[in-house]
């Protein structure tokens, strides 16, 4: 396939992005506080982070200082139908070659299994390939079978593992790979689409149909 006409991209984070269910915000010192009183009730979503949990305020408030001015990764705070409950983050920003990550995903309990953060996840998929970007990866560690899960549901294809990665929190990390291409993406994001439209939802807000189920077909191709 020949790629004489790429040029590297000139791409600028956005400050916030919005959907149906989600907004999304560039990190800042302001989303600490509702942050980490909905984090500070799931201890177990930082099992697989390389920092965290956070025993106090004072503690995630000096986190989030440093994360929200870094450049890579870009970090977003993500708020559902209630306060700021999650944290993304877009990484390994490779303009030159179209390659760009989404990783460092810290959903507390009220924002995980929503249509929010479904929502979030597909915005920043959404955004970056429409911004440019040939690929879209997800990593994980290789015994997170909820990020694993969570890959497969949007549709990322699974490429590999690279064994003993890493060493996180004293701990061998073997690390999954996933990605969408460009060529993926349009089929992917009618399926996304579909699934986020008001009546996938009864009238608790419960899905009745699964975005699994439509993504399946799509990466079996």
């Amino acid at each position: 396939m020949s790629l004489r006409d790429w040029r590297p991209l000139g791409f600028a984070p956005p400050a916030a992005m919005a959907g149906r269910y989600a907004r999304l915000e560039r990190l800042a010192p302001e989303h600490a506080e509702a942050l980490h009183a909905a984090n500070r009730a799931d201890p177990e979503m930082w099992r697989f982070l390389g920092y965290g949990p956070f025993a106090t305020l004072a503690a995630y408030r000096d986190w989030v200082a440093g994360a929200s001015v870094a450049e890579d990764p870009v970090f977003y705070a993500i708020r559902g139908a209630g306060d700021w409950a999650g944290v993304a983050s877009w990484l390994r920003l490779d303009r030159a070659n179209g390659v760009i990550e989404i990783g460092h995903i810290a959903l507390s309990a009220g924002l995980q299994r929503t249509p929010a953060a479904t929502e979030a996840i597909h915005l920043m998929i959404d955004h970056a390939i429409g911004a440019g970007f040939r690929r879209v990866e997800w990593k994980c560690n290789a015994a997170n079978a909820a990020s694993r899960r969570a890959a497969a549901r949007f549709g990322f294809s699974y490429e590999g593992t690279f064994r003993q990665h890493m060493v996180v929190k004293g701990e061998n990390r073997d690390t999954a790979w996933f990605s969408i291409l460009d060529r993926d993406w349009p089929a992917l994001r009618q399926a996304h689409r579909a699934w986020l439209a008001p009546e996938t939802f009864d009238a608790e807000g419960r899905q009745t149909r699964s975005l699994s189920a439509a993504t399946a077909p799509l990466l079996a191709r």
